[in-house]
């Protein structure tokens, strides 16, 4: 599956959303990045200007997020965040998705909330957050349903901020209902590249993780399970 480290960067998104993290750590992560050549850092909206511009005339994106980490932000205050993430330099918006209004069946605002997101800020890539712990399988597929929908790139299962993070059951169940008409990325707890395995061949095309030095580290190291 992955022939080489540099496949297995491009499906990470390097992600530090801590909220005790300094400035410094940020600094370690967009460095960090541009060494291992990630897909991303994923990094808090106040320093998404910084990061773009510390990985400036390098193919590693900004990521950063929206309504995070509980996904209850009025819309209006979602707008304003998506709008003034691409503004600082974000290539692409994780956005959590309002669960309460999707566990109160309001598929209407929920599915409306998400196009007027993409709308506001079209040309980025937009993965949303269904936080799949606090949601029955019913839930999880009406919610991916909802995203691709609205136009979403991307279902991401988790925040990490929730009572669970990814699993290989929810990655499958995701990918069997978006298809090829989305991805999905897969975060929270994935800490291993034997987990990044696992994500990657239940159907996951992105991998959201703050272990991806020893992730990579692991790989060069030689303990690929795809090649024993």
């Amino acid at each position: 599956m992955l022939k080489t480290k540099e496949e297995l960067a491009r499906v990470i998104d390097h992600t530090l959303l801590n909220p005790g993290a300094t400035f410094s750590e940020i600094k370690k992560v967009c460095e960090e990045a541009k060494k291992y050549s990630f897909a991303s850092v994923c990094i808090p909206p106040c320093y998404a200007m910084e990061a773009k511009e510390m990985l400036r005339d390098t193919p590693v994106k900004v990521v950063t997020v929206v309504g995070f980490p509980l996904g209850a932000n009025t819309t209006a205050v979602k707008l304003v965040e998506a709008v003034e993430a691409v503004k600082n330099g974000a290539d692409e918006l994780d956005v959590v998705m309002n669960i309460s209004a999707l566990r109160t069946r309001n598929y209407a605002f929920v599915g409306m909330e998400i196009r007027n997101l993409i709308n506001v800020t079209r040309h980025v890539i937009h993965k949303i957050i269904i936080e799949t712990c606090y949601l029955n399988d019913d839930e999880k597929v009406k919610a991916a349903m909802l995203a691709v929908e609205a136009g979403a790139l991307f279902i991401k299962t988790s925040t990490g901020f929730g009572t669970k993070g990814a699993t290989v059951e929810d990655v499958i169940l995701l990918k069997e209902v978006v298809s090829d008409r989305a991805y999905v990325k897969a975060s929270g707890g994935i800490k291993d590249l034997k987990t990044v395995i696992a994500m990657l061949k239940a159907g996951a095309s992105r991998i959201g993780t703050s272990s991806g030095v020893k992730i990579m580290e692991e790989y060069i190291n030689g303990a690929n399970p795809d090649h024993p």
